[in-house]
């Protein structure tokens, strides 16, 4: 029995489904029907609500807005309101426009057609809040090295709630976020805070706060209207560089070395020292700079400076060689030896061509004397072969003659 009766129940639940189908396909299919979509918009933006019916009895269709006022009924306006304005008026579509909207004009809007019975449709209008370009606080003066910095961002005026993002760089950092609504105005007030230590490589960084919200994702938009930055100063001692006036010193001339400190900062104060000495008489300091008027051998030694910021001090060191007078630079030494090489191998070049041209000269002239004697390897004794020489030169001498 339990069976049968759940059989009965599955069989006549099936039997509503197919009715309701049934019902929902013949509303479908109702040609005097109106269809309308729901619409979302930006405060201050323009909206536009149309409604249609596919076959007209000329009976008119009419806009009322939330409150169920009036707004179009065909082509005759009813309220007075000239943000409303008409936009497409035929016997199976009206169409209007609602400029410079405000959060008051969100809700359902009603299309009605006046036929028997009246038919309805409903486009809800949902309008956004335009949340105001974020601003950052919390950040007065420079942190120094390894201390906390505090940057709260806000965004009023949102509606759903705007979401903060932090950035470093292209980097995104987590903050923690905080909202409140605004009953009078529908909106809400969007926070977060961001703490971060810093080091010397945040000095000068930018970070952004940027409100993400969906009334802000129009291309045309200009992307300043949601990004704030704040520029960091970190405090920290200096890294000390000393460089020299040139890379090759030589015995007799002037020189200097210059103490470089990249602090912020920027240092005010230097020492000189020498390492396991004294500056030498010569040596004279000149803030940063240590100049030498006449460098000696006597000089040679590693040479120490340190830069005071008042955040802290640094130190740099310097290794000294004089060279001789006549020390030539590293690149002169390599200058030299290119031209070395390009002489030696023009020089090997001619050598090979004389050789080659020697060898040509050389095999030439055998040929030349071969020709010369040609006729007497064949005589039988030297008699003969100076007689064969001798008329070999003259039929040379008569062919000569024949053809002059």
């Amino acid at each position: 029995m339990a069976l049968l009766a759940s059989a009965l129940w599955t069989l006549s639940s099936f039997t509503v489904l197919l009715a309701s189908v049934h019902s929902n396909v013949q509303m479908d299919e109702d040609p005097f029907q109106p269809v309308t979509s729901d619409e979302m918009v930006s405060v201050g933006g323009t909206v536009t609500l149309t409604c249609r019916v596919t076959e007209s009895d000329n009976s008119s269709l009419q806009w009322s807005n939330t409150a169920q006022q009036t707004l179009y009924f065909g082509e005759k306006r009813a309220l007075r309101d000239n943000r409303i304005q008409l936009h497409r008026s035929t016997p199976t579509e009206l169409s209007i426009t609602i400029s410079d909207v405000q959060l008051s004009d969100e809700g359902d809007y009603t299309c009605s057609i006046f036929t028997m019975p009246v038919r309805t449709a409903r486009a809800t209008v949902t309008v956004l809040g335009v949340p105001a370009k974020p601003q950052i606080s919390g950040y007065e003066d420079a942190v120094e090295e390894g201390g906390t910095v505090t940057l709260t961002c806000s965004s009023s005026g949102s509606k759903p709630p705007a979401k903060l993002r932090w950035y470093k760089g292209q980097d995104e950092l987590q903050g923690r976020p905080d909202m409140e609504s605004d009953p009078d105005e529908r909106t809400y007030t969007v926070t977060s805070r961001l703490q971060l230590t810093v080091t010397e490589s945040d000095n000068n960084v930018l970070i952004a706060c940027v409100v993400d919200h969906p009334s802000l994702d129009h291309p045309s938009l200009d992307p300043s209207v949601k990004r704030t930055e704040q520029a960091l100063s970190v405090l920290f001692s200096p890294r000390v560089l000393i460089q020299p006036e040139s890379d090759l010193p030589r015995e007799g001339e002037k020189f200097h070395l210059q103490c470089v400190g990249n602090g912020n900062p920027d240092p005010t104060s230097f020492h000189w020292e020498k390492k396991d000495g004294v500056l030498p008489p010569l040596a004279k300091v000149d803030g940063s700079f240590l100049r030498f008027e006449m460098l000696n051998k006597s000089d040679n030694g590693v040479y120490i400076c340190q830069a005071d910021n008042g955040i802290g001090k640094g130190l740099g060191d310097y290794t000294l060689l004089v060279q001789d007078p006549t020390a030539m630079s590293t690149s002169s030494g390599v200058d030299h030896a290119v031209i070395g090489g390009v002489v030696a191998v023009i020089v090997f070049i001619l050598l090979c061509l004389l050789i080659v041209l020697g060898r040509y000269l050389i095999r030439h002239k055998g040929t030349y004397l071969t020709h010369e004697a040609k006729g007497s390897d064949d005589a039988p004794d030297a008699d003969t072969a100076i007689i064969n020489a001798e008329g070999g030169h003259s039929g040379a001498e008569d062919k000569k003659e024949y053809f002059i």
